[in-house]
């Protein structure tokens, strides 16, 4: 029983439930919740979604609690699974900003402002400064500069989030969250939990936070805090009037400060000598005072020495000019990489993608994309990644660049190439990652798996190039290759089931299904990309859009006539309901979809999958039966499914194990769940399942540590 029992308590344990759904200690303390709220109730209870329907069944649990012994127990080891489920944090003292830039002059008026808002004695106002300037001005660089000048200021880290690369503010909360030490399981699903749990992570800490590239004021609202021992710098490329900041404004270089910045890069000797030959003054006129056109033009200062009456870019932007007088430098073969890789705005361009677009082989494609990378013209998007990102004005100018040397045909072509290669890619991984599954594309019946050396590694390589493989897809639509979208999106299970990747994958599924719609309705295709979808949406907790999805899918294989397609469909709804907390509904579901399996024969699609299918179902009603709390009909379909799993699939073996362990551990039977979960946990080695790993070596330390209830 829960030591201290009261309301508030019950609350706070609903919270930490709903703050650590992303884990499995999360969802499995939310599933035992919704079994003991029925119990109590004595009728179905609908799983909560808005705020007075969670205080409702904060209440339901504590008066249930003080009515009944039973109630109390089966509060008190939800309670220990809670316990499991709430994140301790860890928070990383080393800096991580990125390197700052050689070359940095001036800005001392700005960097006292920083350091006079940093030191400020704290009234109640949040600690923040507002950074702005034209692009390529330097807002950036003045920021990180601070922040590594201030360190010691800082011990409990610094944190930099780009908003040009997670532009959604819930992706971008999950990535400070993550750089805070949380893993992806420990992060929950929800962007207002999330603000919740980042504000108390940093309440009590001494933070630099670090936002680059804000668009607009509520893009960075919810990576706010008004936390005491927090400064946060907002950096953008014009003033955001909503931004409740102290403004900074980081204005071009006086000419004084440029020739500075010049001279530094390029040299004393090169800058005189420019200066008497009049080219200084070109250069200083099309720079405007931006230190990132002065960095470009000062490589290149001595090659403009040699060239008489060089006219001046007018009408340009500094960063587009900088861009334009590099080009002018480029062989052909690294001109045509420049162009044709910056026609779509990959998040982390990699060697083999721009070298598919260009026609270049990948080698020759990293060595010039590192060139490009040392003149400024891509930004690697991490030390040692390999991958790169275009400026924005630099992309403008190497998209203008292309239409006009390549022309729109063979610009359609390049990106065209792009998405073919990371389709390809995407198959052959998600074939060595999970190749028991079955598919509707062609391209999977066409390729073998790629070489990895373990399903794991798969999974992992299909992460790291997940932006890519999201961003395929959007180009995919707007270049009208249905079932290229389709496809890719097939490609990204294994990343769904295995590595909790479904928020970054739901934009690409939202393609999908609407592709799949426009292009091929009422097909096995358009029940696919659904099923998927509604599959994304449920591990979301958006239960209500996930059964609009999974009832489209159905309809989709009925009209197909495809009844391998309609079982997975009608067993997606039901894991819908199960999320719900409807456990008779989702039961039915289950033996619907079981008896659907039942009536595919021989020679039809599906049937050498039929005994793997039933044993997920089996797998699936025994976790509805223990919402019901009949454990001992849920222990008889969880065994007979671990007996179809054991010795073939080491991921469902693990995941039938732990809740076959779950069950005996809530019947008092820890002595039988031990051996389970050891097993468990041995299985999954390779499986790049870590976090089911975290979850399994709680639970067994529950069952050792821990009296359970009572049997009966």
């Amino acid at each position: 029983m829960l030591e201290l029992i009261s309301l508030a308590t019950v609350t706070a344990m609903l919270g930490a439930v709903g703050a650590g759904m992303g884990n499995e200690a999360g969802r499995n303390a939310y599933l035992m919740i919704g079994g003991l709220a029925r119990r109590i109730a004595g009728r179905e209870v609908p799983a909560p979604e808005r705020p007075a329907e969670w205080e409702g069944l904060a209440r339901l649990l504590y008066e249930g609690a003080l009515r009944s012994p039973e109630h109390a127990r089966g509060l008190a080891e939800v309670d220990a699974v809670v316990g499991r489920a709430l994140i301790q944090a860890r928070i990383r003292t080393s800096p991580q900003l990125p390197e700052g830039v050689r070359g940095f002059v001036d800005r001392d008026k700005q960097m006292k402002r920083l350091t006079r808002e940093a030191s400020r004695k704290f009234d109640g106002r949040a600690r923040r400064v507002h950074l702005y300037g034209p692009e390529g001005m330097g807002g950036t660089s003045l920021a990180l500069r601070w922040g590594w000048r201030e360190l010691q200021r800082y011990p409990d880290g610094q944190l930099y989030v780009d908003l040009a690369r997670v532009p959604d503010p819930a992706l971008a909360l999950r990535q400070a969250l993550s750089s805070l030490g949380l893993g992806p399981q420990d992060i929950p699903p929800g962007l207002g939990e999330r603000m919740d749990l980042f504000r108390r992570l940093v309440a009590d800490r001494r933070l630099l936070i670090v936002l680059d590239h804000v668009q607009s004021a509520a893009q960075a609202a919810p990576l706010l805090t008004s936390a005491p021992g927090v400064f946060t710098i907002v950096v953008a490329h014009r003033r955001l009037a909503q931004a409740d900041a102290e403004p900074v404004e980081v204005v071009p270089l006086p000419e004084k400060y440029a020739v500075e910045l010049l001279t530094e890069v390029a040299g004393k000797r090169t800058v005189q000598e420019a200066r008497a030959r009049a080219v200084l003054a070109q250069v200083l006129e099309q720079c405007g005072g931006s230190p990132y056109a002065l960095r470009t033009f000062a490589s290149l200062l001595e090659a403009r020495l040699g060239e008489e009456g060089t006219a001046t870019v007018s009408g340009n932007e500094p960063a587009h000019a900088a861009a334009q007088e590099r080009y002018r430098t480029l062989g052909p073969t690294a001109a045509r990489l420049y162009r044709l890789s910056a026609l779509w705005p990959w998040p982390a361009l990699s060697p083999a993608v721009a070298g598919a677009m260009a026609e270049v082989e990948e080698a020759e494609a990293a060595r010039l994309l590192a060139e490009f990378a040392e003149e400024g013209l891509v930004e690697e998007t991490g030390t040692g990644t390999g991958r790169y990102r275009f400026r924005p004005a630099v992309r403008r100018h190497a998209e203008r660049a292309a239409a006009q040397e390549d022309g729109i045909p063979a610009c359609s072509r390049a990106v065209t190439r792009a998405v073919e290669w990371l389709l390809a890619f995407a198959v052959r991984a998600d074939r060595a990652a999970l190749p028991e599954r079955w598919h509707v594309g062609p391209l999977f019946a066409e390729l073998p798996p790629g070489p990895y050396a373990s399903k794991g590694e798969a999974v992992t390589a299909l992460g790291t190039e997940l932006g890519n493989l999201v961003q395929a897809v959007f180009a995919a639509e707007e270049y009208r290759l249905g079932d290229t979208a389709c496809q890719l999106c097939e490609a990204l299970w294994a990343l769904q089931l295995k590595d909790g990747r479904h928020e970054e994958i739901l934009p690409a599924l939202r393609v999908g299904t609407r592709v799949a719609d426009d292009v091929c309705p009422g097909t096995r295709m358009a029940g696919r990309m659904h099923t998927l979808h509604a599959m994304a949406l449920i591990e979301s907790r958006r239960f209500d859009e996930a059964g609009i999805q999974a009832e489209a899918a159905a309809a989709a294989e009925r009209q197909a006539g495809h009844l391998r397609g309609l079982a997975t469909a009608v067993e997606t709804l039901g894991l819908v309901r199960l999320g719900q907390w409807g456990f008779p509904d989702a039961h039915d579901l289950f033996v619907e979809s079981d008896g659907i399996w039942e009536r595919i024969g021989p020679g039809d699609d599906g049937y050498r999958d039929k005994p793997r299918a039933r044993a997920l179902l089996k797998r699936h009603r025994g976790r509805a039966l223990n919402g019901l709390h009949r454990p001992d009909e849920a222990e008889e379909l969880l065994v007979a499914a671990l007996g179809f799993f054991r010795e073939r699939e080491p991921y469902n073996t693990a995941r039938t194990l732990t809740d076959l362990a779950e069950t005996y551990r809530g019947a008092g039977r820890q002595a039988e769940a031990l051996p389970l979960i050891d097993e468990a946990i041995d299985a999954l080695a390779g499986e790049n399942a870590r976090y089911h790993v975290r979850h399994l070596r709680a639970l067994r330390d529950r069952c050792v540590n821990e009296p359970g209830p009572a049997p009966g």
